[in-house]
């Protein structure tokens, strides 16, 4: 049985890769269930090896005995320990129909369709987060300009206190020509409220 590398010296599990990032990292998997990070010679998890997919980081797995490699395989391991913890992406449906293609004579053409599926909805996920986010960026404008007029009307509404004046009394006239005014500035306010949810 192939032994494990001493990790006497090394980086801890997880460590930041070092090397050329288009090159994959080369992954040895041991009797024991490790796996081994060649670029970094420290031990790592399945975890470590979504963040590096998750990151865009290539890599290939290889059974440190045969050699054999088993990319494929700790790629669906990943995938099912995802789908453990509750946060799903593979409807029931479509697992069902997946396992009834096993064995299909259209099941050669399956993994090309799924890869090339994929491949466009990655191609176009800015597209989808953009469209998912534009309504958002909508009412925060709508807000902002909201918030713009408010302000507006009430600077102008300020009253500016008058110099005490102990022989002058405040005409009643002006006390209604400030209440009129304000309620234009109200009615203003209440127009371009109209017209941010007409646009």
């Amino acid at each position: 049985m192939a032994q494990a590398p001493s990790n006497a010296g090394t980086p801890k599990a997880g460590a930041a890769p070092t090397g050329d990032a288009s090159t994959p990292v080369v992954i040895k998997k041991y009797a024991n269930r490790r796996l081994y990070n060649t670029e970094t010679s420290s031990y790592i998890t399945l975890e470590h090896l979504a963040t590096m997919t998750r990151e865009g980081r290539d890599f290939q797995v290889f059974d440190a005995r045969t050699g054999e490699d088993i990319t494929r395989s700790v790629l669906t391991q990943i995938v099912m320990e995802e789908e453990a913890t509750g946060q799903t992406m593979l409807p029931v449906p479509f697992l069902r129909q997946i396992i009834a293609m096993y064995g299909d004579s259209m099941q050669a053409m399956v993994p090309h369709y799924l890869e090339a599926s994929m491949a466009a909805f990655a191609e176009n996920q800015d597209k989808f987060r953009n469209a998912a986010l534009k309504p958002f960026e909508q009412l925060t404008k709508q807000n902002l300009a909201l918030f713009q007029a408010a302000t507006s009307m009430l600077t102008a509404a300020r009253p500016v206190a008058p110099k005490p004046t102990p022989t002058a009394a405040k005409p009643a006239a002006t006390g209604d020509a400030e209440l009129a005014q304000l309620k234009a500035q109200l009615a203003a306010l209440q127009a371009r409220l109209d017209g941010l949810d007409k646009g």
